[in-house]
């Protein structure tokens, strides 16, 4: 199975989740989307420990199954396309979480994420362990 991982499943994973553990355990891939990227240094710049926080973050992003994915021509495009969908409806969703959904939309991907607004995104799955 391929995730998207979001910022909420990975800080459950860093807080202790053995659910989150064990399913990232199984997944053949996991996808780090810019977006995610992003919000997990900025709340390492408020801790107390954001040296250490970043060292683990590293240590994640060079595990063999884990892939950075940047924001690119396509995921943009598909970006574009779920924003403008959800305005029409008048059922926003935070501009990275859309980032999030269009990466992993582009590479055939779930969502693995504890925020429910991704389940507005029409033909998005997303997985809470």
């Amino acid at each position: 199975m391929k995730v998207c991982i979001d910022s909420s499943a990975y800080i459950e994973m860093e807080h202790g989740s053995k659910a989150v553990s064990n399913f990232l355990a199984k997944c053949e891939e996991i996808i780090v989307p810019a977006a995610t990227l992003a919000e997990l240094l900025e709340g390492n710049c408020f801790r107390d420990n954001s040296n250490a926080a970043n060292v683990a973050l590293n240590h994640f992003l060079d595990m063999p199954n884990v892939r950075f994915v940047p924001a690119g021509h396509s995921i943009a495009y598909r970006y574009a396309q779920i924003s403008h969908s959800l305005r029409r409806r008048g059922t926003p969703v935070p501009p990275n979480d859309i980032w999030i959904a269009a990466t992993a939309f582009e590479n055939g991907a779930c969502v693995l994420s504890y925020d429910a607004h991704f389940d507005r995104i029409d033909g998005l799955g997303r997985m809470a362990p």
